[in-house]
This record gives structure tokens, sequence and C-alpha cells, in this order.
């Protein structure tokens, strides 16, 4: 079940849902693997499991109080957050969600997110309609922007004896995010990587302009995962309503000539460019001084065709530098990245039908396909910070292979 756990050292927090017995036989099983495992239980937590069960299977003293952890290299309480490769919370209650969303420190499961200085995973466990409330989808958006590796409740028989969304991952899905960020916290160490995310928009007169769907939530869940991989991120971004997110450099612009004014002085040192950006194909010819006014009649725009920022930055690229397109399309996406991975001299297309269920424009979700000149990686329907780190993975490994 775990493949990168031996030597390596686990802080695995668990807060006060019933969900927390089911974590002894995977502390067992993390140590038996080879990981050193620390165990800190919530007040909450102990209510449902004695801390003893997971002494007896981790052989290390479980930890509740923040003060009555030693170390002496620095204060106790932040120690472990600093001594872990790898933090989990599993399970995560509504109440700890919230907590951990604002930056709580006022417990020992809490402090040790925000001192950690390696992945932080979080699986979240609680009744549906819990689960759904826009408050705890709101929390979880917000870990997830800062970096926060979600894997999400399972569909199932819960607590309550009713059927539905909120039950903690499979032990299986938890040992595959942990072993995915071990192996995505070094794989782009040392690499600047360039995205572009969100919509260009195209002034038509002071009040109107041109734009088009795009929330830009994917390109930023790249350079979300970029980051986590180690990299240096530039992300260039067009008007969005997210939060810019934090260790990552955020270069703002509105037009594509500004997009690509902003790629080009950013290109020189980059390794990868992953343009996620929706780049407005047409810009009009000239923007009105003046709010055009309602005349009873037609008004007439005449539009030019932008720059192909895309080919420009192949053009301009550095030999070596991996560049990645989108192709989002309403129909048959992985023919047109097929196309367009020839016609543009790309490395790698992220197909997406955006007319298909959960993956529409605006939504938490995407299913895409990664086309190559090898041939073509069907993803399933995941959250978009899931498809984020398996694209990045997929840009790391054809690093490591030289393809790039």
């Amino acid at each position: 079940m775990f493949v990168r756990v031996a030597g390596r050292r686990i802080a695995l927090g668990i807060t006060g849902s019933i969900a927390a017995y089911k974590m002894v036989e995977f502390a067992r099983r993390l140590t038996q693997a080879g990981a050193e495992v620390q165990v800190v239980l919530t007040h909450g937590a102990a209510q449902f499991v004695q801390p003893l069960a997971f002494q007896a299977v981790t052989g290390r003293i479980v930890v509740s109080e923040m003060f009555a952890m030693q170390d002496e290299r620095a204060a106790g309480h932040v120690a472990l957050g600093a001594w872990a490769d790898v933090v989990l919370v599993a399970p995560a209650t509504a109440h700890a969600l919230a907590r951990f969303a604002n930056g709580f420190a006022d417990d020992l499961v809490a402090t040790t997110i925000l001192a950690a200085r390696g992945p932080v995973i979080v699986a979240p466990a609680m009744e549906t309609h819990m689960w759904r409330h826009a408050a705890t989808q709101a929390n979880v958006a917000r870990l997830r922007e800062r970096g926060v590796r979600i894997v999400t409740p399972e569909s199932g028989e819960l607590a309550s004896g009713e059927i539905g969304e909120g039950r903690l991952a499979a032990p299986e899905r938890l040992a595959a995010a942990i072993d995915e960020a071990l192996a995505g916290s070094a794989s782009l160490q040392g690499r600047h990587v360039i995205v572009t995310a969100g919509p260009t928009v195209e002034p038509i007169d002071p009040v109107r302009l041109l734009t088009n769907r795009s929330s830009g939530k994917m390109g930023y869940a790249v350079a979300v995962a970029a980051r986590d991989a180690g990299a240096d991120v530039t992300l260039i971004s067009g008007p969005v309503a997210l939060a810019a997110p934090v260790g990552v450099r955020l270069v703002r612009i509105e037009t594509a000539a500004e997009l690509l004014v902003a790629l080009l002085a950013a290109l020189p040192t980059a390794d990868v460019v992953v343009m996620a950006a929706a780049v407005a194909d047409y810009r009009p010819v000239a923007a009105a001084p003046g709010k055009l006014k309602k005349n009873g009649g037609e008004i007439v725009l005449r539009l030019v065709e932008n720059p192909d920022v895309l080919r420009a930055a192949v053009a301009a690229k550095r030999k070596g530098t991996l560049i990645v397109g989108f192709k989002a399309e309403t129909g048959d996406a992985v023919a047109a990245a097929r196309t367009m991975l020839v016609a543009k001299s790309l490395d790698l297309v992220a197909a997406n039908d955006v007319s298909a269920p959960g993956s529409e424009f605006g939504s938490d979700t995407d299913q895409i396909t990664i086309v190559s000149a090898e041939g073509a990686e069907v993803l399933p329907l995941l959250p978009k910070a899931e498809v984020a780190r398996l694209l990045v993975d997929r840009i790391a490994a054809s690093i490591r292979s030289g393809s790039g």
C-alpha cells in the first residue's frame, strides 16, 4: 500500500470523529512500512480512541498537549511541524477544517499544520449535510489555495445510519496521498515554472470589454502544485476572483498583449511554461475613448486577431524549456489537442471538453486528457487540485526522461 514512506517521518493528526478508530490500523501499517509515525490527538479524538492504542502500534508516546512537547532545539509546540516530512490529519471534522482555514493555533494539531515545513494532507469526515454546507466548502477551498492537499470523503454508510457523502477516505487513498506528497515535494526543485491563468480582457470602451468564462481555477491549482513540487513559480494571471497563492510570484495582466509582454520577460529563465490562460482570440481594432451610447440601431464592432501568445512562447523559449498547452473545446477536445500539439510544437497538451458535466467553466472539478507524442493519458473526473498535481507529476516525469 505504501511506496515511499520507509525512513520518512509522518505526523498523524486525529480530530474528534468516530472515524478516528480507523486510524489505529492505518498507523500500524505505516509503521510496518518503515515510517516513523508521531500521532497527535485532539481532546475530542481522545473521546473516541485511547492514546495507548496508537502508542502500541507506533512505539511512540502519543501527544496532545502543546506545552508538553519537549525539544531542545525549538519551542516544543512547533517542533513537530519542522520534524515531519509530511503532516496528515485524518479524520478532520468540520470544526477542525474551520479552525485550520482560519489559521487557529489553539491545539497541537492546528499548530503543527501552521509550523509544517513539508506537505500537509487533510482528509475530512463528517455527515453529508455538514460536508456540503457552503461554510465547509469555503474552508476546504481556502485550504487548497494555501497548498493543503485535500483527500475528499467518500459516499457510504455514515455514523448516523444514513447513506451519503462524508465517509473518511479509504486507507489506500490516504496512502496514495502520502506517497504522492513525498514524491512531489522535490520533483521540480530548482526549476522555474511559469503558469498563465484566467481570462484576458479586451476593452471596447471604458465600461465594456470582450472576455471569456475562464475562472482561473485550473491555472492557480497548477501554480500551487508546482510550488509544492519545489519549483520557483511565476503566475501570470488575468482578472480573477481568486486569492494569490502563498509562495508564488504573481504578475497581474489584463489584455493578451500584456500577457505576451509579461511572458516574454519571464521566459529566459523558465524550465517549464504551462499555458492555462484563456487568451481572447480577437480584440477591438481600437477602444472607444468614451462609453458607447445606444443609438436605436446596430453598433458594428470591428475586431482584429490577437497575437498567438503560445506560438510566440515556443519561438522565444530557450533550448530544453518544456511547453504545456491547454485545449478547451466543446466536443472532441482530444483530437483538437493532437492537432495543436503538432501545429505549435508543444511537449504536452491538457485537453478538456468544457461542455461535459463536471468540467464546465468555473467548476471545482475537471476531467482532462494529457496528450503527448507518446499518446494520450485519460484522467478521471477529479477536483482541480488533484488534476493539477497529476499534471505536475507528468511534467516532472517528462523533464526526468529528457523529452522536454
